[in-house]
């Protein structure tokens, strides 16, 4: 089966960096995206991809429309939909009055199947194909996140949460227990179909030291696991990090004492780290999920991109619900133009749309499959809309050139503009 997917495509082949620079991009304005048994065969522009197509092929018109790949989302929990824009707290707080009784209800493995449909459904409406996702500390929670998105032929990640003290009792686990539910969960689901597994820490405070050198011993131990938490988002939070662990020089020196730090762990917000801590990050090649709609939802800081990636430090974008307070890449985009306008930094468009889409699978270790047009990588797009909300319309009408419409996508986008979104080819929205 071949399809000719027509419209405006735009693809990203490196980091356009703070000044954009041609040639990190490709965008065929009347362009054309060739798919083949669920793989990108080739892009460019209209005429010439349809100059010599076989006579089966299928066309699929969007043209008027721009066809991205699929967004990703780096950091994400989807046990946290009944808690988005919850009031009025910080970080600490936040976890002990909305999200802990929260994940509770994925107790019930019925409930854990319900939400985790919804949440898979409402990502594809929102033009996001991928996610690093944090379930529940409970292992169905794991169990039915991994079948709704195996049914949805999705490329995700996800892994138990691990939390064997400071938490309530309801959540809490124990060494022998996650070891056991972690192994038989990466056995079941780590590399089927388009699934990886995670080691999931939540964050230093909720583990002992027996359960972190345990996550990292399996993150070493098993070839091609992934690892995701939680570093630097609070002031208050490094705090007591600090009082646990006082041996250590940092927070992020916890992790990498226990052997946390890798290619493939990314770790959300790191706000508060310093050049010691960036530089090991980059020495290790761990990657950061930059959560700009959770930071200033929970006021916890400014993250700093320009120093994470002057040291080479791979960044992603992340939407971060239910800190963050939509799932709208689009959205998560006009955040992260105003926090780093706070800092004394810019985002173009074009480094915004990179960091959704290429950037977060080179941050997630996954550009080998996703991330852009590249022939022979997975057909996950999204097809969006400049007409359908009424003043994006207006401003992509005035707008001087494309680079200016595409300002006006992720300033004023959200969810109602995405058309479409395909997932190995086959239409998912």
């Amino acid at each position: 089966m071949q399809r000719l997917f027509l419209g405006t495509v735009l693809h990203f082949l490196s980091d356009p960096g703070a000044e954009p620079m041609p040639g990190s991009w490709q965008l065929f304005e009347d362009g054309a995206l060739l798919v083949a048994d669920g793989k990108v065969k080739r892009v460019g522009d209209a005429a010439t991809l349809r100059a010599d197509l076989p006579p089966e092929t299928e066309i699929v018109d969007h043209r008027g429309k721009l066809i991205l790949p699929g967004f990703i989302d780096t950091h994400v929990h989807s046990a946290q939909l009944d808690v988005i824009a919850s009031y009025g707290t910080q970080l600490l707080d936040w976890l002990t009055r909305y999200t802990f009784p929260s994940e509770r209800r994925f107790e019930d493995a019925d409930h854990g199947k319900r939400m985790a449909g919804i949440f898979l459904d409402r990502l594809l409406a929102s033009g996001t194909t991928t996610a690093s996702v944090y379930p529940t500390v409970h292992k169905q929670s794991v169990e039915t996140f991994f079948a709704a998105a195996e049914a949805r032929n999705l490329r995700m990640l996800a892994g138990k949460i691990l939390m064997d003290r400071n938490c309530p009792d309801y959540l809490r686990d124990d060494v022998p227990g996650a070891e056991a539910d972690c192994r038989d969960l990466i056995q079941r689901w780590h590399g089927k179909g388009r699934l990886g597994y995670s080691m999931t820490p939540r964050f230093a405070p909720t583990s002992t030291r027996e359960q972190l050198a345990m996550a990292g011993r399996l993150f070493n131990e098993i070839p091609g696991l992934h690892l995701q938490s939680h570093l630097a988002e609070n002031v208050d939070e490094i705090k007591w990090v600090d009082g646990l662990f006082p041996d250590r020089r940092s927070y992020l020196d916890v992790y990498d004492h226990f052997g946390l730090l890798g290619k493939r762990a990314i770790y959300g917000h790191c706000i508060h780290t310093d050049g010691v801590d960036r530089a090991r990050m980059a020495e290790m090649q761990a990657a950061i999920a930059f959560c700009p709609s959770s930071n200033l939802f929970i006021g916890s800081g400014l993250f700093d991109l320009d120093q994470a990636k002057a040291v080479g430090i791979r960044v992603g974008l992340a939407s971060d619900v239910g800190g963050g307070t939509s799932l709208s890449m689009l959205q998560v985009m006009a955040d992260a133009y105003k926090v780093l306008q706070l800092k004394g930094q810019h985002l173009n468009p074009w480094r915004a749309f990179y960091l959704a889409t290429l950037g977060g699978a080179e941050a997630l270790s996954l550009d080998d499959h996703i991330g852009n047009f590249a022939s022979g990588k997975e057909a996950d797009f999204t097809v969006l809309d400049f007409d359908v909300i009424p003043i994006l319309k207006h401003r992509s009408e005035v707008a001087r050139d494309f680079a200016e419409r595409l300002f006006a996508l992720m300033i004023l986008g959200d969810d109602r503009a995405v058309a479409a979104t395909y997932v190995m080819g086959e239409r998912a929205f």
